[in-house]
């Protein structure tokens, strides 16, 4: 195995509901997505209708590898139901808490981007730890911190940081 794709398994739990049960699939090196899918320079990615799953798995290969760097077995899942709702990945923590993570290749973060998070967090019975938004840095604008009670927005440079340094952060 060549580690060049990654498959995140769907996050089963009794929800009395029918769930996507299909692994979602990622390129672990978005550099080679890039170009593989003929995109050569930023302007082009900017365009590009696979920005938005190539953000997503850039976050997803940063996930894995801060837990491989830390020693901690790799686990990362993603929800779907058949009525439509998403939430990009379900991180384990310790103390059985979940981070309900919303990857977002946009830079400008709205409250309605929230909604999937509390709707999910809302099914899970408050089992989730923390509700995060990760999107892309804004040259111009000011970071937002909370887009809804509860729910994070960081860009993925903080988000990085704190996947690497956990014990500044420990829920």
């Amino acid at each position: 195995m060549t580690g060049q794709i990654i498959l995140i398994p769907p996050y089963f739990e009794n929800f009395g509901k029918r769930l996507i049960k299909s692994p979602k699939i990622y390129w672990e090196d978005s550099g080679l997505a890039c170009y593989l899918l003929g995109v050569t320079s930023s302007a082009e990615l900017e365009r590009s209708p696979f920005l938005g799953a190539l953000f997503e798995g850039f976050v997803a290969a940063e996930i894995l590898k801060s837990q491989a760097n830390q020693g901690m077995r790799k686990e990362l899942y993603y929800f779907r139901d058949q009525q439509g709702l998403e939430v990009d990945f379900l991180l384990p923590r310790p103390n059985s808490n979940l981070w309900l993570i919303e990857a977002k290749a946009g830079k400008t973060v709205r409250p309605s981007m929230a909604n999937p998070l509390l709707a999910l967090r809302r099914a899970l019975l408050k089992q989730s730890g923390r509700l995060i938004i990760v999107h892309r840095k804004s040259r111009s604008q000011l970071q937002t911190a909370a887009i809804a009670r509860g729910v994070e927005a960081i860009d993925v440079e903080r988000f990085i940081q704190e996947l690497v340094a956990p014990h500044r952060r420990l829920s």
